[in-house]
């Protein structure tokens, strides 16, 4: 079953595919016919117009349904406690994961404790995202955990945000005009407003330009010129900085958006008031440069030519080209104090291969790999309320209900007594219908996994630019917290993968991950077949990017499902038991903060 922003246009497909009815508002159907001919570029061409799909924006399309087990009872839970839970159908009006549930809370200890720092700074992140009221990515969600990580342990947090114009304010509290002042743009001072306000619990400061910047409807592709937009904001936070006198010990960048701050900080800014800062950043996906002429970044007040030499900001894969240009990401790396990203493997990665490589080993002994966490307040199956049913791994029945509600809501469950197919394994997977993530291999997993008489869920987002921009911060968050809590496994394929956070969310819900041997994936999850470091083993790992290697690993977690009941109840549990938090995360950036701050001044 693929949930994903669809096209109302026939697809031709292995799998059973809907055509539109009218239940769950047209996204939905239970009446199916079957296609053949199914390839990965067909994940690549469902999309919709937002105003077809009413409130729920999903579609499902149906796979095979797999051999129904119905040997095993489902269990005494059904008949305590959610004795009164309304089960789902296919042919539902409302879509089943659009329903509010009871809440049923369970006792759970979590993590660790939270560490209170003794030595607290001022940090404060410039980013073009932030979760939930900017989030595009992973990078929305980043600099949310990590600023929330930061203020729990006592340290003054600022997050730096444009105003755009899609945000939605309800999302913001005690939002207020905090100063008006002017920043400099292509030979002119542009008016600028900051507002102040809260973002779960986290102090933001929105920065709005009198000017067109950061108009429209998303986040990303506006009728402006980003690149400029992003620079104007980069210095307006430092102008900012400098008209309230801000010090803070720590300015934090993240990705090309904010890569010329760095440069605007040491060859402008510092040689005015600020002194104290010192700049760490973080670099998300190194496929994202910020590819800039010289005279865009002359706009922003700075000398283009001065930055077009190989050492400091040119893009390398234009040297000796007519023109040459710069590359904000390149000029970031090389003017921070301290360069991040998102974990060890990745670095290692990045070092070997890619047009950034040579820059990275020039600055080796300042990069750092450090993985992303996940926010498990928001992740966290004992309190979650998009579930019908809560559970931890010392109390999983809750699972059980989760994967049932699922299946009798997607049509893959027989109707009538109220039973899990336990030897039916259930494999979700939640990506961006993307190369990177592995299309092909997708498309392979639906078709063997239904050979092995499993069920496939995959919720996926298009990759055309066109969807990108008609989906931009429409989460389908009720719906994903729900395939976490009813997966066995979760697959995630892709050819290259710096952090990943659905291995950790999976992890977190008790689904095993499926994962291929790359990035943070391989720092992660580790193969449960590995003799030579079982302690680690906590899912199944390949590390072709063929079909036969996907097809091998499905194998073997398939039989430990089937047959090694006990062993899989104890991974189930071990998995739940990984502390995935951005409590671990926090800590690791506090030592690379205090790395190059200055405590004196």
């Amino acid at each position: 079953m693929i949930l994903q922003p669809c096209s109302a246009q026939p697809i031709s497909s292995s799998f059973l595919v809907p055509h539109l009815r009218k239940s769950f508002h047209s996204c939905c159907d239970c009446c199916f016919k079957k296609r053949e001919n199914f390839s990965c570029n067909d994940l690549e061409k469902y999309y919709c117009n937002e105003s077809r799909l009413g409130s729920s924006k999903i579609r499902a399309l149906e796979t095979g349904y797999g051999q129904l087990n119905t040997e095993r009872a489902f269990g005494s839970s059904t008949k305590s406690k959610y004795d009164n839970l309304i089960w789902p159908s296919s042919s539902d009006e409302v879509p089943f994961w659009k329903k509010e549930f009871p809440s049923l809370n369970i006792s759970s200890n979590g993590h660790a404790n939270i560490l209170q720092d003794s030595d607290l700074m001022h940090i404060a992140h410039i980013t073009a995202e932030m979760a939930p009221i900017a989030k595009v990515g992973g990078l929305g969600d980043v600099v949310t955990g990590l600023a929330r990580a930061c203020l729990t342990r006592g340290h003054k947090v600022d997050v730096f945000l444009p105003f755009y114009e899609c945000i939605n304010k309800q999302h913001i509290q005690d939002l207020a005009l905090v100063v008006t002042y002017n920043s400099f743009h292509d030979e002119d001072w542009i008016p600028v407003n900051v507002y102040r306000g809260l973002v779960s619990g986290i102090p933001v400061m929105f920065v709005e330009p009198t000017n067109h910047f950061f108009k429209g409807q998303f986040v990303y592709g506006g009728s402006y010129n980003e690149l400029e937009a992003y620079l104007f904001f980069s210095r307006a936070c430092l102008e900012w900085m400098q008209v309230t006198g801000t010090q803070p010990d720590i300015i934090h960048v993240h990705e090309w958006q904010t890569g010329g701050l760095p440069l605007l900080y040491w060859d402008m800014y510092h040689h005015l008031s600020l002194k104290k800062p010192r700049i760490v950043m973080t670099i998300h996906n190194m496929e994202h440069y910020g590819e800039c002429r010289k005279e865009q970044l002359s706009k922003c007040g700075l000398d283009g030519s001065t930055y077009a030499t190989e050492e400091k900001a040119v893009d390398d894969r234009t040297i000796g080209h007519n023109p040459e240009r710069l590359s904000l990401l390149k000029g970031g790396i090389v003017y921070s104090n301290s360069v991040v990203t998102v974990s060890p493997t990745y670095l290692k990665e990045t070092l070997c291969s890619g047009w950034l490589s040579g820059t990275l080993l020039r600055y080796r002994d300042k990069y750092f790999g450090v993985l992303n966490g996940i926010d498990t307040t928001i992740w966290n199956p004992a309190t979650d309320v998009f579930l019908p049913a809560k559970f931890d791994a010392n109390k999983i029945e809750g699972k059980k209900i989760c994967k049932l509600y699922v299946q009798k809501g997607l049509g893959l469950a027989s109707e009538g007594p109220q039973q899990v197919p336990d030897k039916v394994p259930l494999v979700v997977c939640i990506t961006r219908l993307v190369a990177q993530k592995g299309l092909h291999l997708i498309a392979n997993a639906i078709k063997y996994v239904d050979r092995l008489g499993g069920q496939m869920v995959v919720l996926g987002k298009a990759s055309d630019a066109r969807v990108e921009r008609e989906f931009e911060g429409l989460a389908n968050e009720e719906l994903s917290h729900m395939l976490y809590a009813a997966a066995d496994m979760v697959l995630v394929p892709s050819i290259y993968e710096p952090c990943g956070l659905a291995q950790m969310i999976g992890m977190r819900y008790g689904a095993v991950p499926v994962v291929r041997k790359t990035g943070g994936l391989a720092d992660t999850v580790f193969d449960m077949d590995d003799d030579s470091q079982p302690e680690l083993a906590n899912g199944f790992v390949f590390e072709g990017i063929d079909e036969g290697s996907l097809n091998s690993t499905l194998d073997r977690a398939f039989s430990y499902y089937q047959q090694k009941a006990d062993e899989w109840g104890d991974i189930v549990k071990k998995v739940m038991q990984t502390d995935n938090s951005w409590n671990n995360t926090a800590g690791k950036y506090i030592d690379i903060y205090n790395s190059v701050r200055v405590k004196e001044y």
